[in-house]
């Protein structure tokens, strides 16, 4: 596994792209000023990478807070995804062209199917791997899929996903999926990193951050780099995406890696993958 090493650090996707370990998430953030100031503020931090989605609403003030940062396009990992409503082959291509529109720009790096809707998801892959094989998109994932879900996507798919975004947090481990994706060469990336705010009152993560002299958010965020995840905090402060960054001036150690893994309790603060109706 790759060294943690710089905010701008990667690993490799299993086509070779170079997938910033850190990113800005912007769920919930409002479009216009607020999520524009986000985007930008974290970008002229040095974080190269901000993942958005059509259903966020926001992608035109993200669009405009990669135009207003120091930081040229091409350095910027660029995420969304197809929400359920679009999906299918024909729309999600007309959703991709539509997201390119708001965001104003005319590639993304990587493209995701936001849930698994059943009998639709593999029509929408299909469409994923025509925009990849056209070059619109430098590497394309999904996002809530469960072993299951991945095993009867790759019986048809000709492209192995690069990404599953998942709830990730050390109450929803989910490690034979991690490990299944690992297999299979699929990155494993968390949403809900801080369990919606939840982490903050468990007295486990003060214990933790006051032995490392780090906040609670920072400890989380190590742990989830030091399993290989990639990870995405959302937040719409400058100081709180400042701090969210400042984790590469220490290291958990084996043993709190291993009382992190065991706080596991299958919990998920989101939707469950295999029963949503939306």
């Amino acid at each position: 596994m790759s060294k943690i090493t710089n905010i701008q650090g990667t690993f490799t996707l299993h086509n070779g792209v170079e997938m910033p370990y850190l990113g800005l998430g912007v769920y919930l953030s409002k479009d216009g000023q607020e999520v524009t100031n986000a985007v930008k503020w974290a970008l002229d931090a040095g974080y190269r990478h901000v993942d958005t989605a059509s259903i966020y609403n926001n992608e035109e003030g993200v669009g405009a807070g990669i135009r207003a940062s120091s930081v040229p396009r091409e350095e910027v990992f660029l995420v969304s995804k197809v929400w359920n409503s679009d999906q299918g082959y024909d729309s999600a291509l007309k959703a991709f062209d539509a997201s390119l529109e708001r965001l104003g720009t005319d590639y993304l790096d990587l493209y995701l199917i936001h849930w698994p809707v059943k009998g639709k998801y593999k029509e929408t892959w299909k469409a994923l791997e025509r925009l990849y094989a056209e070059k619109r998109i430098r590497s394309i994932g999904v996002s809530n899929f469960m072993q299951h879900h991945l095993e009867d996507l790759l019986n048809e798919a000709e492209v192995v996903p690069m990404v599953n975004q998942m709830e990730f947090h050390p109450y929803l481990v989910q490690q034979s999926l991690i490990d299944y994706c690992r297999v299979k060469g699929i990155q494993y990336e968390a949403w809900s990193p801080m369990m919606q705010g939840h982490i903050f009152k468990d007295p486990a993560f003060q214990r933790l951050a006051g032995k490392y002299n780090k906040t609670i958010a920072q400890i989380v965020l190590r742990w989830d780099l030091q399993k290989g995840v990639i990870t995405i905090p959302k937040s719409a402060k400058k100081e709180r995406i400042l701090s969210n960054a400042d984790l590469f001036d220490f290291e958990l150690s084996p043993e709190d890696m291993e009382y992190l893994d065991k706080l596991d309790k299958g919990q998920r603060f989101g939707p469950d993958p295999d029963n949503f109706d939306f």
